[in-house]
């Protein structure tokens, strides 16, 4: 068995409005759907909560921290699920039943690298 990382990009979440508890159902149902391959998972607070980190100079150099995302775009990481499957083609199944998939957000499968 393979692991996935299925990164959700949507538009920026404001988990104070209506939307997001209304989907809820909707991810509460995937979970129920994908509990045999799902290993984890969570929703992230808004990019302007992210703090970037980089080292000049190489490691023990001067570290430097820019509040928000590396990169500014329509769509955000706004949230993860880690998948166990069989191959590829059954994590794309089952990404294409996370709820951003068809409601207004994309989901990105990458395979993760496990080190021993």
């Amino acid at each position: 068995m393979t692991t996935y990382l299925a990164l959700i990009y949507t538009p920026e979440m404001d988990w104070d409005q209506s939307k997001p508890a209304e989907m809820s159902g909707e991810y509460a149902e995937f979970n129920r759907a994908a509990a045999a391959v799902l290993r984890g998972g969570n929703a992230l607070y808004p990019t302007a909560t992210a703090t970037t980190v980089r080292v000049s100079g190489g490691k023990g150099g001067d570290v430097l921290t820019t509040d928000g995302p590396y990169a500014e775009t329509k769509e955000a990481l706004t949230g993860y699920y880690v998948l166990e499957c069989a191959d590829l083609e059954e994590a794309v199944k089952t990404a294409a039943q996370i709820p951003a998939a068809w409601n207004g957000g994309v989901v990105e499968v990458r395979p993760i690298v496990q080190f021993s």
